[in-house]
C-alpha cells in the first residue's frame, strides 16, 4: 500500500470510528473518492481494497456501538438478503479456479449487501441524507477537476497511488479521463447519475447544489464515452418528469406499448436501438445490443445458477479480456451470470419496489411535507439513471457504492415515513380514548 494511502486510510478509519452516526457515511465516500481499487491488501484470496478495509470497519463499528437499521427491517432490505442468499448458494455451482465460487460471491455480496445495510443503518432521517449529499458534492470537485488535467496533460494524477494507469486513454482522438475509477465509464457514470442528488438540495443548499452539478456534469463529458451522457440525459429526464408526475402511470403503460410497437415495425428486437447511439464517437453500442441477444439464445446455459463460460456467446471478441467470458457490459446479465435468472429478477424487483415507494411517498407526504418530497423524487431519478446505465454498464470497483446509495437512500426514507405514521396513529389513538370509568 502506497504511504500516503496508508496515512489516509488510518485517517479514513479514525473517522468513520468516531464521528457521529449522520456523519459515518462521509469518510467512507472519501475513501472511494481519492483511492483506487489497486491500493490494499491481500490476505490469500481476498483482496481488500482500501473502500473494503473501511467497510469492515463500518460494519464492526454498527456492531460494537449497538447501531440498529433505521425503522427495522422492510421488503426491500429482505429482497436484498434473498439475493445474497441465493447467489451465495448459486456460488457453489461455480469453478473457484476460473475467478468464480463463493469466495468471489462472498466479495460481490459484501460490496452490495454491505455497503446497503450501512447506508440504512447510518441514514435515519432526511437531515442525514442532505448532510451526505452536501459532502458527496466536495468529495466529486477534487475529481473532476483532475479529470479536466487529465484531458489536458493526457496523465492520471491518481496514478501515483497504483492501480489506474498513468497514460490516459485514447479513442477516437479523444483522451479519455478516468480519475481514480478502473474505467472511464465508471468514472462518467458517477458523476452523472450524482447529479439528480444535487438538483434535490439546490433551494437550501445551493452553493453545494451548484459545485455538485458543476462536477457531475465535467465527469460526464470528460471521460468521452455515451454511456454516461446518456446516464445524465436519463438523469435530467427523470427530474423533468416531475412536472407531469400525475402522469407517470400512463408513461408507463405508453412505454410498453411503444416497445411491443417497435417489436413489430422493426427487424431486430427494439433493444438494438442502443446500436444506434453515439455520442461521443467509437460508441461500442452494438457490442451491447448483440450481447443481449446473444444473453437470451443462452438462456439455458445459465438461467438457474449462472455460468462460468460465456466466451462463445460472442467468439469474435477475442480472449484478450478473458479466456472464459465475454466483455459484460451490462450489469444485470453481469448478475445473471454470476447468479441465474434468480439473482438477477430478485435485483430488478429491488429496483422496482424501490421506484414504487417513491410514488408511496409522495402520495404519502405531498400535502404535508412538500418539500421533503421533491428531494425523495430526485433520489428517484438518480436510480432511474443507474437502472437505464445498468443496461449498458457494469459496475465492477468503487462505483457500485453509488448505485446502492440510491437504493437504500430510498428505503430508509420509506421506513422513516412508516414509522412516523405510526407514532401519529399512536398518538392519535391515545388523544381519542377516554378515560377509564368515564
Amino acid at each position: 500500500m502506497n504511504p500516503f494511502i496508508l496515512v489516509l486510510f488510518v485517517v479514513l478509519a479514525g473517522l468513520l470510528w468516531s464521528v457521529p452516526r449522520k456523519w459515518a457515511l462521509a469518510p467512507f465516500l472519501a475513501g472511494c473518492c481519492f483511492t483506487t481499487i489497486g491500493q490494499g491488501i491481500e490476505l490469500g484470496p481476498l483482496t481488500l481494497p482500501v473502500f473494503r478495509m473501511l467497510m469492515l470497519i463500518g460494519i464492526i463499528r454498527v456492531l460494537v456501538k449497538g447501531e440498529r437499521v433505521t425503522g427495522g427491517i422492510n421488503l426491500v432490505d429482505k429482497l436484498m438478503m434473498a439475493w445474497a442468499g441465493w447467489y451465495f448458494f448459486a456460488s457453489f455451482f461455480h469453478n473457484s479456479q476460473l475467478d468464480a465460487g463463493p469466495v468471489y460471491a462472498s466479495g460481490f455480496i459484501y460490496n452490495t449487501l454491505g455497503f446497503y445495510f450501512l447506508v440504512r443503518v447510518w441514514c435515519g432521517d432526511m437531515e442525514d441524507m442532505t448532510g451526505v449529499i452536501k459532502i458527496l458534492a466536495l468529495l466529486l470537485a477534487p475529481i473532476a477537476i483532475e479529470m479536466v488535467s487529465e484531458k489536458m496533460t493526457a496523465r492520471n494524477l491518481f496514478s501515483i497511488f497504483g492501480g489506474v494507469p498513468e497514460a490516459v486513454l485514447l479513442r477516437e482522438g479523444r483522451l479519455r479521463a478516468q480519475g481514480p475509477f478502473l474505467h472511464p465509464i465508471l468514472a462518467g457514470t458517477v458523476g452523472a447519475t450524482c447529479v439528480p442528488l444535487f438538483v434535490g438540495i439546490f433551494k437550501r443548499h445551493r452553493i453545494h447544489a451548484l459545485i455538485g452539478m458543476t462536477a457531475g456534469v465535467v465527469m460526464a463529458f470528460t471521460c468521452a464515452s455515451s454511456g454516461p451522457i446518456l446516464s445524465l440525459m436519463a438523469a435530467v429526464f427523470g427530474l423533468m418528469v416531475w412536472k407531469v408526475r400525475h402522469l407517470t402511470g400512463m408513461m408507463r403503460m405508453g412505454a410498453v406499448a411503444a416497445y411491443i410497437l417497435l417489436i413489430f415495425l422493426m427487424e431486430r428486437p427494439p433493444y438494438y436501438l442502443i446500436s444506434k447511439i453515439d455520442l461521443s464517437g467509437g460508441s461500442t453500442g452494438w457490442h451491447r445490443s448483440f450481447l443481449i441477444e446473444t444473453t437470451i439464445s443462452h438462456f439455458s446455459e445459465w438461467w438457474l445458477f449462472g455460468t462460468d463460460f460465456t466466451r462463445h456467446w460472442m467468439p469474435l471478441q477475442g480472449t484478450a479480456m478473458s479466456p472464459t467470458h465475454t466483455d459484460i457490459t451490462n450489469y444485470y446479465i453481469g448478475i445473471g451470470v454470476g447468479g441465474g435468472f434468480p439473482a438477477m429478477a430478485l435485483i430488478i424487483i429491488v429496483f422496482g419496489v424501490s421506484f414504487a415507494w417513491v410514488g408511496k411517498l409522495h402520495n404519502a407526504l405531498i400535502e404535508t411535507q412538500p418539500g421533503r418530497v421533491f428531494m425523495i423524487w430526485c433520489f428517484g431519478a438518480a436510480l432511474f439513471s443507474h437502472s437505464v446505465t445498468g443496461i449498458s454498464v457494469a459496475y465492477f470497483d468503487q462505483s457500485v457504492v453509488f448505485l446502492w446509495l440510491n437504493v437504500a437512500a430510498i428505503s430508509s426514507m420509506y421506513s422513516v415515513v412508516l414509522l412516523e405514521k405510526n407514532r401519529e396513529t399512536e398518538a392519535e389513538d391515545l388523544t381519542t380514548t377516554e378515560p377509564a370509568g368515564s
